[in-house]
């Protein structure tokens, strides 16, 4: 079984997910600014992935700072937690895991920076381990949600590649697999990066589940045809109203599963809610390169200089969502109330 990230003696060992499915290729980074363009660079992805890699990094960056003067140490950390920070914002888990790493460090410090530094590691790791074990408990809680027999459509990739292992939405998928039931997954490409095509479709044909390799623009098509029994995507945000960010393209699967009177679940750890964040208008939306519009693996499919828009991710309003999957149960609307009460009165996650 592939790992999507792991800690290997003081090194960050990533699965470079631009590479598949052509080729496996895992890299080794022992310097955190090499974690933070991984993730830039969507060489990891997928806002649990990307928790855990920026929990790496950090640790992997105080590891490496030279000092025995708390105050340089502090300034340090500081850098080290911004850099990380700025390589993607609109996944929540992002700064999810360094508020988490930032609020150990703090607790920690007085103790010295050894045991600061090793503090870190092993709350990186913790994270880690947490987020496998998350994604499992969210597969037990969405499976029952599906039928056996039913064809699920799926967009992008929240699979085991888009966490530390299982996966968030494919983790549902994956559950319900492991029970016996008989399901079948259609998967969309994901223009413009094909995370669907090139990441999703590997993923299941590892687990021999079925699978059907779809272009964006037919999943109207299929439901209408009455093909799809049920949709379920990951997210990247989830504002406290349900409103909820995840790749672009997810906003016109939720209208059209409106239309056609079909089942729309998010799946994701509580750590992707931001209950400090009122409504979708409040997300920011990742603007990214045209190159990856114009090029596929390197050759033009448009005109050089042609102009472009490219916002990587969509919001998908509350009103169509059926359903939020977490790994503490399953929210349904009124999420404005449902939402808070999954973490049973405790402080919910700082983002």
């Amino acid at each position: 079984m592939f790992k999507t990230i792991e800690w290997k003696e003081n090194r960050v060992i990533i699965l470079d997910q631009t590479r598949l499915p052509e080729e496996e290729v895992y890299r080794t980074f022992d310097d955190y600014r090499d974690v933070a363009q991984a993730i830039k660079k969507l060489i990891i992805r997928g806002a649990p992935a990307i928790g855990v890699a920026a929990a790496m990094g950090a640790a992997l960056g105080a590891l490496h700072i030279d000092t025995t003067d708390p105050q340089v140490f502090l300034s340090r950390w500081n850098e080290i937690c911004r850099e990380i920070a700025d390589a993607r914002p609109t996944a929540a888990n992002l700064f999810w895991a360094l508020e988490r790493m930032n609020k150990l460090y703090q607790q920690n410090i007085d103790r010295g920076i050894p045991f600061v530094k090793e503090a870190l590691k092993k709350e990186a790791l913790r994270i880690y381990r947490e987020d496998i074990e998350i994604n499992r408990r969210i597969g037990k809680e969405g499976s029952v949600l599906v039928k056996d027999g039913d064809t699920i459509l799926t967009h992008c990739n929240a699979g085991a590649l888009a966490t530390a292992g299982y996966g968030t939405a494919l983790g549902v998928i994956r559950a319900a697999w492991e029970e016996g039931k008989q399901v079948e997954v259609f998967v969309d490409e994901t223009r413009p990066f094909l995370q669907g095509a090139r990441l999703t479709t590997w993923e299941l044909m590892k687990d021999n589940i079925p699978v059907t390799l779809i272009t964006d623009n037919m999943a109207g098509h299929f439901m209408k045809e009455g093909r799809i029994n049920l949709v379920v995507v990951g997210a990247d945000r989830i504002a406290a109203n349900g409103d909820t960010a995840n790749k672009i393209g997810t906003y016109t699967l939720a209208v059209l599963t409106k239309e056609n009177r079909i089942p729309f679940y998010i799946a994701a750890p509580t750590s992707t809610i931001d209950l400090d964040c009122p409504s979708g208008d409040k997300i920011a939306i990742e603007e990214r390169s045209s190159r990856e519009i114009i090029e596929i693996n390197g050759r033009l499919i448009a005109p050089e200089g042609v102009k472009t828009a490219y916002p990587a991710f969509d919001v998908t309003p509350y009103r169509y969502i059926t359903g939020i999957i977490t790994e503490k149960g399953v929210a349904t609307p009124p999420y404005h109330k449902t939402l808070p009460e999954l973490f049973d009165g405790r402080a919910p996650p700082k983002h």
